[in-house]
């Protein structure tokens, strides 16, 4: 049991992941809007605290929840992913992870 052996860092995925693309242009809308993450999070129906893990990329909303926080932000569900997917066009796409 002396003996500890160390595995190699994963490497850094470069990959955009989908989540992550979607959540950067939520939080690029609001912010062009000069709006607060609690009013936008009250007008979806959601917590401020699941608002940012969303624009952050940190959790992958439902589509109910999609809908609720682009609606939110006067946006459609079509144009948010028509967004999102043009921050995709910078590099490589990961849908899943």
């Amino acid at each position: 049991m002396g003996d500890v052996v160390k595995f190699p860092a994963p490497e850094a995925s470069s990959d955009l992941l989908w989540r992550e693309s979607v959540g950067e242009m939520l939080r690029e809308e609001r912010l062009d809007r000069g709006e607060r993450i609690a009013d936008v999070a009250s007008r979806a129906g959601v917590a401020p605290q699941y608002l940012s893990e969303i624009e952050r990329g940190r959790k992958d909303p439902s589509s109910e929840i999609f809908s609720a926080v682009a609606g939110a932000l006067d946006l459609t569900v079509g144009e948010v992913a028509r967004r999102a997917a043009s921050n995709v066009d910078r590099g490589s796409l990961c849908l899943a992870a």
